[in-house]
């Protein structure tokens, strides 16, 4: 089966006030969230976090978090200019609270969301706390930004990482599934990929391509050109590569939550490509990554 309907090209998804609205109900699965907003200079956008917990992470410019009783917990998030400058600070909302984003200079803003039973605290991290880590060598050379890792960040259910590819490269390679649950080997996790494509020197768009195979029987099934603003929803199946056209530097979100007992990213490589990885060691980077080292200035 062709499920074209897990690639919602740009516009495709929105909802409301949302550029892109992404929920367990449109996307047909328990735990997952993506909502992507625009702001303009002084305006504001309030929004209920109900049973899920959420991640406000600045996609361009920046902006003030309120949250709680009467917006009585507040932060000021830098942001950056956009994903191919900087790495960016963040904000944690809890469940079952109010929030108000509110943009001095106006923005694009990720809310990033899972479904939890536990009401965390609200918190701020900066974009100097933001572990950067290089995988892959040669043309399998990423950047992924791991704010929200299993191992890096405190959610209940929710992780997210940021990942950049350089144009030319691939990345999500070899080809991997999280879709079932098997104890130290591998966590069933519900994924959704969001995009931006860097513009040529000319102001030309860009695209790329992404690749979602069958891993059960009538699995998704998705071969997609991608463009700044798609997203692709990934229930289950084999996912990459994930490939950044020449010239053009590939940006995506990552966003993914499930019901395993322990939030944890374990992944399986797919038996025909997992061989891929043998050939990194001795090999260097691509020398172009990173393309930007975490900072904590930014736009607001």
């Amino acid at each position: 089966m062709t499920s074209d309907h897990r690639h919602l090209p740009a516009g495709a998804g929105t909802g409301g006030a949302y550029d892109l609205d992404i929920g367990p109900e449109r996307a047909g699965w328990a735990y997952s969230s993506l909502r992507v907003v625009t702001l303009e200079p002084g305006a504001a956008h309030a929004f209920a976090s109900g049973d899920s917990e959420w991640i406000v992470l600045p996609l361009a410019g920046g902006c003030v978090v309120a949250t709680g009783d009467d917006g009585a917990v507040t932060f000021e998030l830098d942001g950056r200019d956009s994903v191919f400058t900087a790495v960016t600070d963040f904000a944690y909302v809890p469940r079952d609270t109010h929030t108000t984003l509110t943009s001095p200079g106006g923005g694009r803003f990720a809310l990033a969301g899972a479904r939890c039973e536990q009401a965390l605290p609200a918190r701020y991290v900066p974009a100097s706390a933001v572990p950067v880590e290089l995988r892959g060598t040669g043309t399998c050379s990423r950047q992924v930004n791991n704010f929200a890792a299993a191992d890096v960040f405190a959610c209940e259910r929710l992780i997210a990482v940021e990942v950049l590819t350089p144009g030319g490269n691939w990345s999500s390679y070899p080809p991997h599934k999280h879709d079932e649950h098997h104890p130290g080997e591998e966590s069933e996790l519900e994924e959704i990929y969001y995009f931006e494509i860097a513009a040529a020197p000319g102001g030309e768009a860009g695209l790329g391509y992404q690749r979602v195979s069958p891993s059960r029987e009538k699995g998704t099934d998705v071969l997609a050109e991608v463009r700044t603003g798609d997203a692709v929803l990934i229930p289950d199946g084999w996912h990459g590569p994930s490939i950044a056209a020449p010239g053009h530097d590939m940006y995506y979100l990552n966003v993914m939550a499930g019901p395993g007992p322990g939030r944890e990213w374990l992944i399986r490589d797919h038996p025909g490509h997992a061989w891929i990885r043998s050939t990194w060691p001795g090999h260097d980077t691509d020398p172009r990554l990173p393309l930007y080292e975490p900072s904590s200035g930014g736009p607001r």
